[in-house]
């Protein structure tokens, strides 16, 4: 088998040139610490055609970035392991450092290859994070991107020059051209009087939690917190399938619950356990934590429940277990039979506990007990199915069983100076 970097190199070569004709080059050279690249022009035409530069990474994936004579951004996939048809085309599922996620469309453009337009907002992103994962036809990988910001003016400033000029600019794109010279503002000028205080643009974040489908009409039950202080739409991902717009229905702060509605109908949905749950029972709790820095997929802890009630002896919550971590909130608690008995909530604070007590305690987690979901949902008019404990399965039955109906919440918020998330 050829090393990638080989066949890496004709794809660098090739990947834009949406015209199919072959393109040529690599005039002048990119370079940044393992990627490698240049210029390109149509072979047809005689044309620039784009700027592209790829790298090897240790998961047997190249990745390639590029920009076109028009600077739209697109990025490439290679493996040599790959057999896929020419043409086809499917989802691509990108995260930034576990919270920044967009969704591009990748298109085969042979047997080894995938490109798939790169929106400015994902290349924006790209410039600022170290790990991008990326999921799509069954297959998850993660790119450690080191110097991808560095990368990036360089692939811009070869578009630029080569648009100037042509392929008799080429060069060392590596080397920016000196900045021209800028006047003074008035407030370096000294003229206080003319200077105006720059205007603070709302910073925002990307959130991620975790809902599941509570009825086959389209809602989705949730945290409160999860979804509070979300900035434009609510975005809901089930395990395979397209991104869909959420609204809001309406929320119960005291109890920390939120009812979503998705614009059509969903499959299946899960089922609530009809009778309490005791303590020393088994749960098991499915979750998003860490989306995408640790992995896309969702995850499964298990537990028993430690007692019926949460801190200061609050009796609408449960005290589990099983392992939750940020981006657990608002999903669902299980049985031993996959039935709901809880909504994952929130974990002690061991900092500020540590603090007042002296004592850092070790996995105490909680999760909103059924009477209040029951309430919740029964206020907001919404049918739910209602069950009695069945027969024990095994893990892995009831977590192929909640693939079905739990999903991934995400959406932007705003984020004060310092403030921390």
């Amino acid at each position: 088998m050829p090393r990638l970097g080989i066949v890496l190199a004709s794809a660098v070569t090739s990947l834009f040139c949406a015209s199919g004709a072959f393109a040529g080059g690599p005039f002048g050279t990119i370079h940044a610490a393992g990627w490698n690249g240049g210029a390109y022009t149509n072979d047809s035409t005689g044309a620039f055609s784009h700027c592209a530069a790829g790298s090897d990474f240790s998961n047997g994936v190249g990745l390639i970035l590029g920009q076109q004579a028009d600077h739209a951004w697109i990025l490439g996939f290679i493996s040599n392991s790959w057999e896929l048809t020419k043409g086809t085309t499917f989802p691509i599922d990108i995260v930034f450092d576990g919270q920044h996620q967009f969704r591009i469309f990748g298109t085969a453009s042979n047997s080894k290859l995938i490109s798939a337009p790169f929106p400015d907002a994902a290349a924006n992103r790209m410039r600022k994070a170290h790990l991008m994962v990326a999921s799509g036809n069954t297959q998850t990988f993660q790119f450690k991107l080191g110097v991808v910001g560095k990368l990036m003016p360089m692939i811009t400033n070869c578009v630029d020059k080569m648009r100037a000029g042509g392929v008799a600019n080429a060069g060392d794109f590596s080397i920016a051209a000196p900045k021209p010279p800028t006047m003074p503002t008035a407030a370096e000028s000294g003229d206080h009087e003319k200077a105006a205080p720059p205007e603070k643009s709302p910073k925002l974040t990307n959130v991620n939690g975790t809902g599941f489908v509570i009825s086959t009409s389209g809602h989705v039950l949730t945290n409160n917190h999860v979804i509070n202080g979300c900035v434009g739409d609510v975005h809901g991902n089930l395990a395979g399938e397209a991104t869909t717009t959420l609204r809001v229905v309406s929320k119960d702060e005291t109890n920390d619950l939120a009812l979503l509605q998705a614009p059509g109908a969903f499959k299946d949905a899960a089922r609530i356990r009809a009778t309490a749950i005791h303590s020393g029972d088994s749960v098991i709790a499915i979750g998003f934590p860490f989306h995408g820095l640790l992995t896309s997929d969702f995850t499964v802890t298990t537990g028993i429940v430690n007692t019926l009630s949460g801190v200061l002896n609050d009796t609408r919550y449960l005290q589990i277990s099983a392992q939750i971590e940020p981006g657990n909130s608002g999903g669902p608690l299980l049985d031993t039979a996959g039935n709901v008995v809880g909504v994952v909530a929130e974990k002690l604070n061991a900092i500020k506990f540590a603090k007042l007590m002296g004592d850092i305690p070790q996995n105490i987690n909680f999760a909103i007990k059924t009477g209040a979901v029951r309430d919740f949902l029964d206020n907001s008019v919404v049918p739910y199915q209602s069950t009695e404990p069945g027969a024990e399965l095994k893990t892995a039955e009831i977590a192929k069983g909640a693939r079905a109906y739990t999903m991934l919440i995400s959406c932007s918020v705003r984020v004060e100076e310092g403030a921390k998330k």
